[in-house]
């Protein structure tokens, strides 16, 4: 009989852990179902569908793994993930980006999707599909042969002529004046860089990387950003200091300068120097001899076609790279100058460059306010 009474007890004792196990159990699975990580998917689903990406393929994790070869082939490293060769069903090749898994809001993911899900032109790169499975995030996009275009300018033995480099400046111009004109919402990309600027078999130039873009309604004349925007060395002035102006549209125009710039040999000018800034990247040597050489051929001085093809880049670079954003052209008339005859491009006033020197802490601390122009006149 004490024996019954003892194994009555026991069961009685298990089944009541048991039971508070499994509550413990379901209510420690509710929470986390509702947490901040499941909060965030679910936001970032919604705004999947509110921009229509899903017309996009949505892929499964798996089938990324599948298409990458368990990411067999890796072709670059970013700040936001890395990239992998990949291979469709029907044998198109693919760059598969895998976003690194972070707890945050999904917000880089949010902003290259619903950014590049608006864009169809010939110098934007094409965003084929996508994955998103918790905090597992991928973009699948077109395959670039001859990869980013950092890969040629740096290097003394560039196989690329100044005509391929001058088209490919060309190019990247009208994909930014789609961007900022083009589209029924300005895009303003915020990284413009030779890393950023994919070429195809034919050197076609891809903007590529819209992490850091930001959509700006044109009615909607200040947006406010947390955090900093673009990488050193392309940043404008503005970024760091709403005392240069306010940030839009004009900002990339800056960037594009700074990368045009470096693409007409600008760096022949300051040898292996670290990149810190604008003002220690192009010295005042590079303005004296720009336009020394353009007074002389205003001169009727007789120079070859190369020559001239290098000095109409850097003075459209100039001119995109003035401190005052309002000085700064619209990518419209970028392009304008680019396909015009040098004699019909005034020389720029020399830009005072002035962009500080940032620590890491710093970068991470300053808030940007983004502030959008309803007229592309300026």
């Amino acid at each position: 009989m004490y024996l019954l009474r003892v194994v009555v007890v026991a069961l009685c004792i298990t089944t009541v852990i048991t039971v508070s196990v499994v509550i413990c159990s379901c209510v420690r699975r509710r929470r986390l179902s509702t947490g901040p990580n499941q909060k965030s998917n679910q936001d970032v689903e919604s705004i999947l569908v509110q921009h229509g990406s899903l017309s996009r393929k949505r892929y499964k994790y798996s089938e990324i793994k599948k298409i990458t070869k368990s990411f067999n082939e890796k072709l670059g490293q970013g700040g936001y993930g890395s990239v992998y060769k990949g291979v469709l069903p029907d044998g198109s090749l693919v760059a598969v980006k895998v976003l690194i898994e972070t707890n945050s809001n999904g917000e880089e993911f949010i902003n290259e999707v619903a950014s590049i899900s608006r864009t169809s032109h010939v110098n934007i790169v094409n965003l084929l599909g996508f994955c998103f499975d918790r905090n597992k995030r991928a973009l699948v996009y077109q395959f670039m042969p001859n990869k980013s275009l950092d890969k040629f300018i740096g290097d003394k033995d560039c196989p690329l002529d100044i005509d391929t480099l001058y088209d490919i400046a060309v190019g990247v111009a009208k994909g930014l004046e789609y961007l900022h004109m083009g589209c029924n919402t300005r895009i303003v990309h915020f990284d413009i860089k030779p890393q950023n600027i994919l070429l195809d078999e034919e050197f076609c130039p891809k903007i590529s990387d819209f992490g850091l873009a930001k959509l700006c309604k044109k009615k909607q004349s200040i947006l406010s950003v947390l955090g900093t925007r673009g990488t050193i060395g392309y940043i404008a002035p503005e970024i760091f200091s709403r005392n240069f102006g306010g940030v839009s549209h004009k900002s990339d125009v800056y960037s594009y300068g700074m990368m045009v710039l470096e693409m007409a040999g600008a760096r022949k000018f300051v040898g292996n120097e670290a990149i810190q800034s604008s003002e220690n990247y192009f010295p005042d040597e590079i303005y004296e001899h720009v336009v020394d050489a353009t007074e002389k051929a205003n001169d009727l001085i007789v120079i070859d076609d190369d020559e001239e093809t290098t000095r109409k880049m850097f003075l459209v670079g100039f001119w995109c790279i003035q401190t005052t954003p309002s000085d700064r052209p619209s990518m419209s008339k970028v392009v304008e100058m680019l396909e015009g005859s040098i004699e019909s491009i005034q020389v720029p006033p020399k830009p005072v460059l002035c962009t500080p020197t940032l620590g890491k802490k710093e970068i991470s601390s300053f808030s940007v306010y983004v502030e959008t122009e309803n007229s592309d006149e300026d």
